[in-house]
């Protein structure tokens, strides 16, 4: 089917409808995603890092020739040395003068000693809580736990203590469902995160971190690729993945206690539009069926051009052939 402008033959009479104005529009929408840093795990026995906050639409409405400022949030880094607490991650979001779109940095996981101080974060999703044995001067913050944002993510677990009297941590809530909760002889494994195909293929983000545990008990799971797991030992639980927005894992506990936590996984944000013409600039482009992608794995500007968003309007006589 065509559009066809006619002659007009003597005594001929042009059906209703097709003369006058046709007008034409491009893009003047896109599909965004936009993921926080995720959240560092906590140290000593400590809760996953809760992951970063996971915003997603479609059909938002942008104007031509217009930058868009991106910023993509670094994951929480971990306390570095021992004794020092882990951080929450930081903000993703598109903005200008008329625009704010923002996701929240994932909470950080709770820590030694179980006091006020060390409390898990709040974020996104929340960081996991650890425990302490009952009677201890710390065990009043044994159930708390990192609250999650609502929209973003969901609320971190909590520790526990085992049957056999080993402390445990939970797990750092994530985009998909909250953190689990320390149970029997197991800290709490990492909530799970959601799954977008914006980027052209899905892909999984903003996982929360499992929680550590302490020797021998069983440390909680993250989700692979996305965030950390906790660890049973003296070791650092893992890293939330780069451009996932996953928790950290919770770090374990045996002598000689010289163990950090791990840190969050950085953000990322995905623009896309439809069509195969790219009619803006800004992050890494690329053209999966039927549309364009900008993703940005870094601070950038997404810049619209003229053609963006213009609208065509053509006058005249016209038939459907």
């Amino acid at each position: 089917m065509g559009i066809r402008r006619l002659g007009r033959p003597a005594g001929y009479n042009y059906p209703i409808g097709l003369n006058g104005l046709i007008t034409t529009t491009s893009n003047t929408v896109v599909d965004y995603l936009v993921v926080a840093g995720g959240g560092s795990g906590g140290e000593y026995i400590g809760g996953g890092g809760g992951a970063g906050g996971f915003r997603t639409a479609s059909g938002y409405s942008v104007a031509t020739t217009t930058n868009y400022t991106i910023v993509v949030g670094a994951g929480g880094a971990n306390g570095s040395t021992s004794g020092v607490l882990g951080s929450n991650g930081s903000n993703s979001g598109i903005h200008n003068t008329s625009t704010s779109i923002w996701s929240t940095g994932g909470g950080r996981g709770g820590g030694f000693p179980g006091s006020a101080q060390y409390r898990a974060g709040d974020g996104g999703s929340g960081g996991a809580g650890r425990s302490w044995p009952p009677g201890s001067p710390f065990f009043i913050e044994a159930n708390q736990r990192g609250v999650g944002t609502p929209g973003e993510g969901n609320n971190g677990g909590i520790g526990g203590v085992s049957p056999g009297g080993l402390v445990l941590a939970g797990g750092g809530g994530g985009a998909g469902g909250a953190g689990g909760a320390a149970s029997g002889s197991t800290s709490g494994s990492g909530g799970p995160g959601l799954t977008s195909s914006l980027s052209g293929s899905p892909g999984t983000y903003s996982a929360g971190g499992g929680g550590g545990a302490e020797g021998p008990a069983s440390a909680g799971n993250g989700t692979p690729g996305v965030s950390g797991n906790g660890t049973p030992n003296n070791t650092t639980g893992g890293s939330g993945g780069t451009n996932t927005g996953g928790g950290g894992g919770g770090t374990g506990l045996v002598p000689p206690y010289v163990n950090v936590g791990s840190s969050g996984g950085k953000g990322i944000v995905i623009i896309r539009y439809a069509g195969s013409t790219q009619q803006a600039t800004g992050g890494t482009i690329s053209t999966p069926s039927n549309y364009v992608v900008h993703t940005f794995t870094g601070d950038g500007t997404f810049a619209t051009n003229s053609d963006f968003g213009q609208t065509q309007t053509f006058s005249g006589n016209y038939s459907i052939n």
